[in-house]
């Protein structure tokens, strides 16, 4: 028996902001709760995909049941170019929505923790692109409230209105050197799927201040190269770790070597001719969902 799916509306000074809300059937005084932020002109429903896309860091629902996990599932608003999208850092990103969605995230976790035993010690959020540049600013803004960040091809802003982190999170961060959308090497947002959306830090560099804000700035990392899992797939999968408690601070960076905007997935999912021109590889050796919640469960909020 998988989550039951609800739909709610919290009212908000821009309006209505829907969220999809997926409870476990297993009963729990507390229970983990996974906030999923969804890319630029996607949905809350399409995180909440069942079996892995290769598109959005999702597949949530089947661990969700059987780890008793919440799943809260939102939508951005609609920006300048038509497209659902969040408000994060980037001060030149001319089609990032506008509204208060820092103070939209922060009422729905309210909401989670009061009406469906969300753990205020186990909040997490997963972002997705533009949903992980949010979790980027939602741990600037929210950081004490949040147990860790896992991220795929998520972007931190190379001209910022937000301020510099200050608070020590967990962060795990998948991104592939030959995306064509969001450069592993920083730069120009956007490819052939969009324009105006600014310039952004290159993965490392990104990564690189949450290393040192924890006090891994100058540790080696725990290196591991996944096996190949089809002779067929041009990328490859290499896991860097900095911090050796995987209750504490950890910092990861999961390089995909060849790959695009995309999320590891083993599952049979295939991408159209068209999509994989825009988005690039995805790689095979990695089931994204499963890495992700390996590293977010042990972390807990109350540690720092």
């Amino acid at each position: 028996m998988g989550p039951h799916i609800l739909e709610r509306f919290l009212d908000r000074p821009e309006g209505p902001r829907r969220v999809l809300i997926a409870e476990p059937p297993a009963a729990a005084a507390l229970r983990p709760a996974i906030l999923l932020l969804h890319g630029h002109g996607a949905s809350g429903a399409e995180m909440l995909a069942p079996v892995p896309t290769g598109l959005q860091a999702n597949g949530w629902l089947p661990l969700a049941a059987r780890e008793n996990i919440l799943l809260l599932a939102p939508d951005g608003t609609q920006a300048a170019d038509g497209k659902r999208a969040w408000n994060d850092c980037r001060a030149d990103a001319p089609t990032n929505a506008t509204a208060d969605d820092v103070g939209f995230l922060a009422a729905l976790l309210d909401l989670a923790i009061a009406k469906y035993a969300a753990d205020p010690q186990r909040i997490y959020v997963v972002g997705t692109s533009n949903g992980g540049a949010m979790a980027y600013r939602l741990a600037i803004e929210l950081g004490p409230r949040l147990a860790a960040l896992g991220l795929q091809s998520a972007p931190m802003a190379a001209v910022s209105r937000c301020a510099a982190p200050t608070h020590p999170i967990p962060v795990y961060l998948t991104h592939g050197t030959a995306d064509p959308v969001t450069p592993y090497a920083g730069g120009p947002v956007g490819g052939i799927l969009d324009e105006g959306r600014g310039t952004v830090l290159g993965a490392e560099d990104g990564l690189a201040i949450w290393r040192t804000l924890a006090g891994l700035g100058d540790a080696p990392p725990t290196i591991h190269t996944f096996p190949r899992q089809r002779a067929d797939d041009p990328t490859t999968a290499t896991r860097f770790l900095w911090g050796s408690d995987p209750h504490g601070l950890q910092i990861a960076l999961l390089r995909i070597d060849g790959g695009g905007h995309t999320a590891p997935t083993r599952s049979q999912f295939k991408l159209s001719r068209a999509m994989s021109q825009a988005v690039g590889p995805v790689n095979r050796d990695v089931e994204l969902r499963d890495e992700l919640w390996s590293f977010l469960q042990t972390k807990r909020a109350a540690c720092r």
